[in-house]
């Protein structure tokens, strides 16, 4: 039986000192190629204008940025202590005039309609209080045909699964947080049943031991 869902947060990591333990935990993840960036390309988001939502320290939009050409990067982050890392980071990959972050909500983001050609997102999920004001969010700012790549881990996963995930997780200081964050995460039952009141009722969800993607294409009308 999958236990109840436990909420974490919805105001990001605001601790200079966790965002640095975030920080290293993720540039491992890096170095081990274990981002999502080839995923997210392979979706067919690959050009013009993206939103990334919850950069936190950043690398994962900045890979994305690396391998794609003539792209560009927008990130909404509701923690200004991320914004100033990821702002760091870009300059470390030479990309800052490339990639551009933006304290904010994403239940209420502060850009126009039909904004960006793509939004990805990997790991804040499980954040998102109110996920269908989120869903309906990345709908109103993408572009007609606009492209969306949503993915986090999974609350109903395997109990050997969680231990292999806590065990591999380095510093060891981030595994308290990773546990909270698998209980904080949604089950692919309770994000169908979300997205069906949703813009992005017309979404494609597919599993992995670890975790759960959404992805889809902006249609013209949704009727709600």
């Amino acid at each position: 039986m999958v236990k109840e869902r436990i909420a974490e947060t919805d105001s990001g990591i605001q601790d200079e000192l966790e965002v640095e333990i975030y920080d290293s935990f993720l540039r491992g993840m890096r170095d081990r190629g274990w981002l999502e960036t080839n995923l997210i390309i392979e979706t067919g988001i690959n050009r013009g204008l993206s939103l990334e939502i919850g950069p936190g320290p950043g690398y994962l939009g900045l890979e994305w940025l690396k391998k794609t050409e003539g792209t560009r990067l927008k990130g909404v982050e509701i923690s200004a202590s991320m914004i100033k890392l990821a702002e760091k980071n870009a300059e470390e990959y030479g990309l800052s005039a490339r990639a551009n972050y933006v304290v904010g909500d994403a239940s209420n983001m502060p850009f126009s309609d039909n904004t960006f050609d793509s939004v990805f997102t990997n790991g804040s999920l499980h954040e998102w209080s109110q996920p269908e004001k989120i869903f309906n969010e990345i709908y109103r700012v993408l572009k007609p045909q606009g492209i969306y790549f949503i993915s986090d881990m999974r609350r109903d996963m395997n109990f050997f699964v969680k231990w292999f995930m806590k065990a591999i997780a380095k510093p060891k200081e981030i595994r308290s947080g990773l546990v909270t964050s698998i209980n904080a995460s949604y089950t692919p039952k309770e994000i169908q049943s979300i997205l069906s009141g949703t813009a992005l009722k017309i979404s494609t969800i597919s599993c992995n031991p670890m975790g759960i993607i959404i992805k889809g294409i902006k249609q013209y009308k949704v009727k709600m």
